[in-house]
């Protein structure tokens, strides 16, 4: 079983990968209706023994509405007339989605502002409350 690199440290057997081929939808002229071109691809995400599970939980969430309940990746491709270039279209869209995944994000650390800016902003608005209040009528 061939195994196809994802990154340095992850790589996919290609038996984990089920393809599907059905016909394109659209227009497409007259071998629209005789070609399968276009490819599905469905790759099971949950029960995959080469992605880390930190890397399965967040595939699983940019998935999306692309993974079904039972956490397989549905992906389809009909983009090109050819089934060869849908094929690699559709496995590299599954590599980059992977890829995205293994991205840690980084944690947010709340900041307050300093107290000079602070003062900067309360100066700000103090001066701009003047002018302001030197638009209106004058007072006799």
């Amino acid at each position: 079983m061939p195994r196809l690199p994802v990154t340095r440290s992850i790589a996919i057997d290609s038996e984990e990968i089920e393809e599907s081929f059905t016909r394109s939808s659209g227009p497409g002229g007259q071998s629209v209706n005789t070609t399968d071109s276009a490819v599905m691809l469905r790759f099971d995400v949950r029960n995959s023994p080469n992605l880390p599970e930190a890397v399965k939980a967040r595939l699983e969430v940019l998935a999306g509405s692309r993974l079904t309940r039972e956490g397989v990746l549905v992906l389809k491709s009909e983009g090109a007339r050819s089934q060869l270039l849908n094929r690699q279209e559709i496995r590299e869209r599954l590599f980059d989605l992977i890829r995205e995944a293994t991205i840690v994000p980084k944690k947010r650390r709340p900041t307050k502002p300093s107290k000079a800016a602070k003062a900067r902003r309360m100066e700000g608005k103090a001066k701009r409350s003047t002018v302001k209040s030197l638009r209106g009528k004058p007072v006799d």
